[in-house]
């Protein structure tokens, strides 16, 4: 399956479980389960794999959805923290679900043709496969060792701080890779 398939399949999932939300409280505690370990595990691979490998492609907005991403979840730290019952609940629910509509509509509008165009299937396959495994596992580790706790540290903060690590100049101005 191409990358961007799977990314917009994974869309459609969360979309679902909001909807869910907002219509059952009765099972509240699992569907946010399931909404934060899906979403953590969907931004984990986009910021450790798909990102990575279209930054070229439109460099801006992968930085402004690494910090769509980083919004997203301190939105989500606070949802799970927020009792169904708490009058803010309801509030913080949409306003998390209006972060990650806004996040979707622009890497599926914008993001998503410019990379078809430029990567094409063959690259996209590939990534797919490796993006489809990677979400896997992140989903089975789930939500609380995907997310950095607190909410001064997200997970794109790190994953922005392992790129900058792994592209160094050299004197010469090559590219060296850190491990």
């Amino acid at each position: 399956m191409k990358a961007t398939d799977l990314l917009e399949q994974q869309h459609r999932k969360v979309e679902d479980v909001f909807d869910k939300l907002k219509n059952s409280k009765s099972n509240a505690s699992a569907l946010l389960e399931e909404l934060a370990n899906d979403l953590s595990a969907h931004m984990a691979i986009e910021q450790n794999i798909f990102y990575p490998a279209v930054r070229e492609v439109d460099s801006d907005t992968v930085e402004e959805s690494l910090e769509e991403h980083s919004m997203a979840e301190i939105a989500l730290k606070r949802l799970l923290r927020t009792p169904v019952t708490d009058p803010s609940f309801e509030a913080k629910l949409t306003t998390l679900e209006e972060l990650i509509e806004h996040h979707v509509e622009e890497e599926e509008e914008e993001l998503f043709p410019e990379v078809e165009e430029k990567l094409g299937a063959d690259k996209l396959d590939t990534l797919g496969r490796q993006m489809e495994k990677a979400f896997e596992q992140a989903k089975a580790e789930g939500f609380n060792a995907l997310v950095p706790q607190g909410l001064s540290q997200t997970s794109a903060d790190e994953s922005r701080k392992i790129a900058s690590q792994m592209k160094a100049p050299t004197p010469n101005g090559a590219v060296a890779q850190r491990r």
